[in-house]
């Protein structure tokens, strides 16, 4: 599963593969988590949206199936109210494993016009992290990032949230800077590689 490949080896050996409709309802609690901690409406509204749609598409008992093999995974957990009813919410184990999957998933969009500013990526991670610097640069490609040399990459839109995203995923933040810069020596070339005018 090639969703497996941005965790560590010794993170993997943790984990057991799982199914496709376990790893939506991950990311269905991993929403809801989201949406718990966003302040903005909008951002709100469409996580709900997202939320009403996916479930849609999984059949009770699959998802009953699903929800029990999580329990037994210890990625899920419940919390029990006074009034009866029960909360599922993602253990910290299933929260990593959500993150992992929504690594996957995450785009950076492609404004109307370009602000002439270049973001740029540099990061310089120990070979003892050898298997989260080869993740963070097959996400950095996977998200269109142009690489300049081999740890630095360069993107012409805004991506700083989702650069944040995938630092903390990886626990990389001492050793990756973000810059974002008014003009680069070889600009032509660049704007060639990402079809700027």
């Amino acid at each position: 599963m090639k969703t497996q490949k941005i965790l560590p080896v010794r993170a993997r050996k943790q984990y057991r593969r799982i199914g496709a409709v376990q790893q939506k309802i991950l990311l269905l609690l991993l929403g809801g988590f989201s949406l718990g901690l966003t302040q903005s409406p909008r951002k709100q509204w469409k996580i709900i949206g997202e939320i009403r749609k996916q479930w849609e598409d999984i059949n009770t008992q699959t998802a009953e199936r699903a929800i029990a093999s999580l329990y037994e995974s210890k990625m899920v957990e419940k919390k029990e109210h006074e009034d009866g009813t029960v909360t599922m919410v993602l253990s910290e184990r299933g929260r990593k494993r959500a993150l992992t999957y929504h690594a996957h998933t995450i785009k950076i969009l492609r404004p109307n016009s370009w602000d002439k500013k270049w973001r740029i990526v540099i990061f310089d991670i120990p070979e003892t992290a050898r298997d989260a610097r080869d993740s963070l640069r097959e996400h950095l490609t996977r998200l269109g990032f142009h690489e300049l040399q081999k740890s630095v990459s360069v993107f012409p839109f805004e991506c700083r949230d989702e650069i944040e995203f995938l630092i903390e995923l990886h626990e990389m933040r001492p050793h990756v800077r973000f810059i974002v810069a008014d003009s680069i020596d070889n600009e032509l070339h660049l704007k060639r590689v990402f079809n700027l005018d």
